[in-house]
């Protein structure tokens, strides 16, 4: 029977490092402090020097980082966020929350991030952040972006959810901008066992608020200065990324050597691969081509025990839950195309040079209508 290679294979990576997990996990249950505590000012620290940011702020997932970055950041109800419609609608629904309106701005045909050079036109009285994603893992051309926020007095915020320890021209992501929000989403480079995310800044000043908002807007046990809300990392979760983290720099190393492999294997296949830039250090979160017939595509590879998966096949702009906001089908072409097209190939670290050549040589010989052997 032919071996299936999954997608992603996070038993792989659990069996690499279960005696350190399992420490972290027993630790925190035979100390009964599951709520903050030194488990998560531990992960905490060791996330924002893993970042080379001064502040690292944990909180309950990817989507509540963003929130609460946005709410840091000021953004309230009438308020505008320019982002992009090609990414997880975590990224629109933390706008939506806040009470202010996504503004979608379409995408880089070669990198499927923000393009820069469309933002500017898009800024109105009523902005207030810009928020690029790193998809992918590969990150933004983000210097243009803070340009333009500078002449426009914007805030940046990073949506790094896929992008732990990427980095672009020697900075790494989470200390780009102004803040920066992680998801540790289990399937993700840093991957939590279950939700959890952080916040990384710089300034301590939103630290400082970011901290207050992500706590029940409080300064003391009971006493509270602003209405807020829960948004808090668990202790058991910040301990088992804790653990992982010493981990992270390597499983991207092996993340880049697949990726490497992938595109000299495909160079000619037809597809149009990722970009690889030097300046632009991509984590490999996805080997996202894109190709014509990719539904068939997949479906083939399926057949052979080969899992490809689709980021993202409906962007945002014509989610049915924003058809308030009025965009239609043909507002963002390259975003579109770009969804239409997309085949994320298996990436995680255990995978062997050996399943690396089957999976190309599956695709080849799929997009040449050869038959597998």
């Amino acid at each position: 029977m032919t071996e299936k290679i999954p997608l992603l294979d996070l038993r792989a990576e659990y069996a690499e490092i279960k005696e350190s997990v399992d420490a972290s996990i027993q630790r925190v249950v035979e100390s009964a402090r599951f709520i903050l505590g030194e488990e998560v000012t531990a992960f905490e620290q060791e996330f924002a020097a893993f970042c080379r940011a001064e502040h690292a702020i944990g909180v309950g997932s990817g989507t509540d980082a963003l929130y609460v970055a946005l709410r840091t950041c000021g953004v309230e109800s009438g308020d505008e966020v320019i982002t992009t419609p090609m990414t997880f609608i975590a990224t629109s629904e933390a706008i939506s929350l806040c009470g202010a309106k996504p503004v979608f701005v379409d995408v880089d045909p070669k990198t499927h991030n923000i393009d820069p050079n469309l933002i500017e036109a898009a800024i109105t009285p009523k902005t207030k952040v810009i928020l690029p994603v790193h998809i992918h893992g590969y990150p933004v051309d983000i210097d243009p972006i803070l340009v333009i926020a500078r002449r426009f007095n914007l805030h940046v915020i990073e949506d790094a959810a896929q992008a732990q320890g990427a980095e672009y021209k020697g900075r790494r992501v989470g200390t780009l901008a102004d803040m920066a929000c992680f998801s540790f989403y289990p399937g993700k480079n840093l991957g939590a066992y279950g939700d959890a995310g952080a916040i990384t800044t710089n300034n301590a000043e939103l630290a400082k608020r970011a901290r207050l908002l992500r706590d029940h807007g409080r300064t003391s046990k009971y006493e509270h200065q602003v209405v807020s809300f829960n948004w808090r990392i668990d202790a058991l979760q910040a301990a088992i990324l804790h653990a992982k983290l010493p981990f992270l720099e390597g499983w991207n190393r092996r993340r880049h050597e697949i990726a490497l492999q992938y595109s000299k294997l495909l160079k000619y296949c037809g597809a149009q691969l990722p970009v690889i830039d030097e300046d632009f250090g991509s984590v490999w979160h996805h080997y996202a081509i894109n190709i014509v017939n990719r539904d068939e595509v997949q479906k083939k590879l399926k057949e052979q025990g080969i899992e490809a998966g689709i980021h993202y096949p409906i962007p945002l702009h014509i989610q049915p839950a924003y058809q308030f906001l009025e965009y239609e089908a043909g507002d963002f072409p390259i975003s579109e195309q770009v969804a239409e097209t997309t085949l994320s190939l298996p990436m995680y670290p255990a995978m062997t040079d050996e399943q690396v050549y089957r999976v190309a040589d599956s695709l080849l010989c799929i997009l040449k209508g050869e038959a597998w052997t």
